[in-house]
């Protein structure tokens, strides 16, 4: 059953262990009230993708994912035939088997899209399109029609209309602009990285093991990290995954030569990770306990 208040959202949201703000919450709930796509758009890292997981365990629906990247069709996205059982079947045939009719439903192969238009037993699924500043401007136009309507066409079969709208959450890092026709089609919210408390929260959603010391360590570090200028900064993914590592060794406190061992956990990019490493570690390490003490 949909939420039936942005409260409520929160609520099913943080029973996954998604702990969601407020602006976002109501973007989410006007998104299953009207019926409309969802466009979430920011930093890597910041739980975009986690959010259509969450929503699709928390409402018991299926999640179908179609991940993009440069160069994805509509073969990729919609459907492909499987070329090599029709084959066989018309092999078969002019051996003296049946008449088989090469473009049977059976011999056809779903791809994200057309899954997201058929029924399903618990109602419609939660399509989760990924990262579609990968994809070009044709795939774009091609969505705008998809999810327009909420139908696709293949030539040898026909129209095939989805009896139900799926909850569309398309996801974006910004690596370049989405046409605004396909934002228009959609309700908009930015994700961005979580202040201090919001991470804490997080943290104790998914790393519960963790002492509340070492969370808040963890959580003014990382903050710290973002505020310096890295080629990529730590996404919450990371803090989770560091918190984690951290717990794995058995560290109840950070120091420098811990956090020279694991900072592979947080940062993605060697120039990155030799710039904090050594003096810099410490100094940020001191500032973030002086700014906990206080």
């Amino acid at each position: 059953m949909k939420p039936e208040s942005i409260e409520s959202v929160v609520e099913t949201l943080q029973g996954q262990g998604y702990v969601c703000p407020r602006p976002l919450a109501t973007a989410v709930f006007l998104a299953l009230r009207l019926g409309k796509p969802l466009f979430l758009e920011g930093e890597p890292g910041t739980g975009k993708t986690e959010i259509a997981k969450a929503l699709a365990a928390a409402l018991g629906r299926d999640l179908i994912r179609l991940q993009c990247y440069e160069g994805l069709g509509a073969a990729e996205a919609v459907y492909e035939w499987n070329f090599a059982a029709q084959m066989v079947a018309i092999r078969a045939a002019e051996a003296g088997g049946a008449p088989v009719d090469p473009f049977d439903p059976r011999f056809l192969i779903e791809r994200p899209l057309l899954q997201a238009m058929r029924p399903h037993a618990g109602g419609p699924p939660v399509l989760l399109i990924d990262e579609l500043d990968r994809t070009d401007a044709p795939f774009e136009a091609f969505l705008l029609e998809a999810l327009s309507d909420f139908a696709v066409t293949i030539p040898e079969l026909g129209r095939i209309e989805a009896p139900e709208p799926p909850i569309v959450i398309l996801t974006s890092n910004r690596t370049r602009e989405v046409h605004d026709a396909l934002k228009r089609r959609c309700l908009y919210a930015w994700v961005d990285y979580p202040d201090a408390a919001r991470e804490m929260a997080i943290l104790h959603a998914r790393a519960p093991e963790a002492a509340e010391a070492l969370s808040r360590e963890v959580v003014a570090f990382v903050q710290a990290l973002r505020a310096e200028d890295l080629f990529k900064k730590p996404g919450v993914a990371e803090s989770i995954d560091w918190a984690k590592c951290l717990l794995a060794l058995d560290v109840i406190a950070l120091t420098p030569e811990v956090i020279a061992d694991t900072l592979g956990a947080i940062l993605k990019y060697q120039d990155d990770i030799q710039k904090i490493e050594g003096s810099e570690a410490k100094r940020l390490l001191e500032e973030v306990r002086r700014g906990l003490a206080a």
